[in-house]
């Protein structure tokens, strides 16, 4: 069974691309990637984070949002944003959802935020500086905590 699949909207950063493969692999996840991804898959930094992980990483590529919802018509979608007015903790998780992620510099793209208002969650940060989390943290916050809920179904 796939506990959770990762879903990154023109990530840009290789290192976090990685580290996130590596989390994939480590949870069998599954993570999905959609152009435009501001690297190379062969970059030296995305081999480096993902280490010996990424050969066995259940990777999907998409050219855009309307090519993922094509391939995925069934997803069931929980958004993760500084946007979001739905704590993280108040939604209910189970296993296959899917965890989607925008951009580190820019976040999800404008018209992903008025077309799925009501899945925007957001990960609270009490602190002084709460701009943003990094994108390899939030998701590993997002995904442990989805995993937590549906722990019956996952740990055998």
């Amino acid at each position: 069974m796939i506990p959770f699949h990762i879903v990154l909207v023109a990530p840009e950063i290789p290192q976090n691309t990685g580290t996130i493969g590596r989390l994939a692999v480590s949870t069998d996840s599954v993570l999905h990637l959609i152009d435009p991804l501001g690297f190379s898959l062969d970059e030296k930094h995305l081999r480096r984070a993902g280490m010996d992980y990424w050969q066995h990483l259940d990777l999907h590529r998409y050219t855009d949002w309307e090519n993922f919802l094509e391939l995925n018509p069934d997803a069931t979608l929980h958004f993760f944003s500084t946007h979001g007015d739905t704590s993280y903790y108040d939604v209910k998780y189970s296993p296959g959802d899917y965890l989607v992620f925008g951009r580190e510099s820019a976040g999800l793209p404008p018209e992903l935020y008025e077309r799925y208002a009501d899945r925007l969650r957001i990960i609270p940060m009490p602190g002084k500086f709460n701009r943003s989390l990094n994108l390899a943290n939030s998701v590993s916050i997002a995904l442990y905590e989805a995993m937590r809920q549906t722990r019956s179904a996952w740990d055998s």
